[in-house]
């Protein structure tokens, strides 16, 4: 900045240590002329932006007050959360600075899967049968009356981590431990979360994803993405998503009714939406409504619906500088890659021939030879990404089949080593 020009807006974009979509914001931002301040837990970050940032813990009633005084110190004009566990906070900091934002006892419901349910059945949104079950008490009384299939999923995680179908008693109590085994694993902080499960009836259909921005209550759909893979378990592992839509216009319509109904009963108003629905025997059936961005890097799918990168959106409209939407002719797509096993990443063999296939704009593997790989319902990387982009719908999802098909994932079985050492009495 030189002399006498006005200093750019200032964002504050609050990111957990591990956050898909940290990079993706901070490009967003440069390419709008937005300084970005970084609040987060990772001071020795890899990100150079977290690592420069503000050093905070989240989880800290204390985090409020250092935030408001970094705002003294340089004003902000938005405020941006990166995920599900910092959105409540954002919304705090928000409201205290009169800056575009959830009621925070809103985003709060966003990131708790009863608390969700509960209000959106109270509203008359369409959601599955469902009760919550206290893994601190007896199982067997509390499954006795489950709908068959049922879903065990815990309260808290995202990305169809610890979902799991079960079709009867025995399967739902070992499914029951093993989310429970997940749990000790997680720094859950909601001491309830970590307790507690949400056990609902399986509902059959198709899934859809709707991606929108609230402005003042009112959703504005960026885009409706079919998921073709059919999803009815055991474990729900994200794989194709496909815009534009290939349902038919009343199926549309109604997804996006149902999600706009429960933004409301939520008491979502502000910024943007990533819901999950099911095409149920009855109708659109809400699986879940977050208060954040769609995960990984599929929001890159949304320059073809919309023009700009999803996170440009969401940037522009929390500094009031709203963009216009551009939506091109073409439709896009892309492939979550699926985990194949459990085991350490040796190689992934075809990359050059799926880059090959027409349509077919990326192959991004994100997780390193080397590493371990940890597949669904336990895991929480996707193995990588496939991007295409052609005149229908139908070709994305037939390049996104065969670029998959030429991949050859290497993975070597996990080696434990086992201490057999004699401690000596003597």
């Amino acid at each position: 900045m030189t002399h006498g020009q006005p200093a750019a807006p200032c964002l504050l974009l609050i990111a957990t240590p591990g956050s898909y979509r940290t990079a993706a914001y901070l490009a967003a931002a440069r390419t709008l002329d937005i300084d970005v301040l970084v609040a987060s837990e990772g001071r020795h970050s890899l990100v150079s932006a977290i690592a420069a940032g503000l050093h905070v813990d989240l989880s800290d009633p204390g985090a409020l007050e250092v935030l408001l005084e970094a705002n003294r110190r340089r004003p902000f004009h938005g405020v941006v959360a990166t995920d599900d566990d910092t959105v409540e906070l954002a919304s705090r900091i928000a409201e205290q600075l009169g800056l575009p934002h959830n009621p925070p006892e809103a985003a709060r419901r966003t990131r708790r899967k009863d608390q969700a349910r509960q209000a959106l059945q109270a509203a008359g949104v369409r959601v599955p049968a469902f009760q919550l079950v206290d893994l601190a008490q007896p199982l067997s009384p509390q499954l006795r009356n489950m709908p068959l299939p049922a879903v065990l999923k815990p309260l808290a995680l995202s990305g169809s981590r610890g979902v799991i179908r079960v079709d009867d008693m025995a399967r739902a109590q070992a499914a029951c431990a093993r989310i429970e085994a997940l749990l000790r694993r997680e720094p859950v902080r909601d001491a309830f979360a970590a307790s507690h499960l949400l056990l609902e009836s399986f509902v059959p259909g198709p899934e859809v994803a709707i991606e929108g921005l609230l402005h003042s209550g009112e959703l504005h759909v960026l885009a409706l993405f079919d998921k073709p893979d059919p999803l009815n378990g055991p474990y729900f592992e994200e794989t194709y998503y496909i815009m534009p839509s290939r349902h038919d216009a009343a199926d549309q319509d109604a997804s996006v009714a149902c999600v706009r109904q429960a933004c409301a009963a939520l008491g979502l108003r502000e910024g943007p939406v990533h819901a999950e629905l099911r095409l149920g025997p009855q109708g659109p059936v809400i699986m879940e409504v977050a208060s954040r961005t769609i995960g990984g890097e599929c929001a890159r799918l949304l320059v073809t619906g919309t023009g700009h990168t999803l996170e440009s959106l969401v940037i522009a409209h929390a500094t009031g500088q709203p963009l216009a939407c551009e939506a091109t002719a073409d439709a896009a797509g892309v492939l979550m890659i699926p985990t194949p096993g459990a085991g350490i990443l040796r190689r992934v063999e075809g990359i050059p021939a799926a880059r090959a296939v027409p349509g077919i704009e990326d192959v991004s593997i994100a997780i390193r030879d080397g590493y371990e790989l940890v597949p669904l319902p336990d895991g929480s990387s996707y193995l990588g990404f496939i991007f295409a982009r052609a005149p229908a719908p139908a070709a994305v999802e037939s390049a996104l089949r065969a670029a998959h098909d030429c991949l050859n994932v290497v993975i070597a079985p996990l080696i434990g080593i086992e201490d057999r050492r004699v401690l000596r009495t003597d």
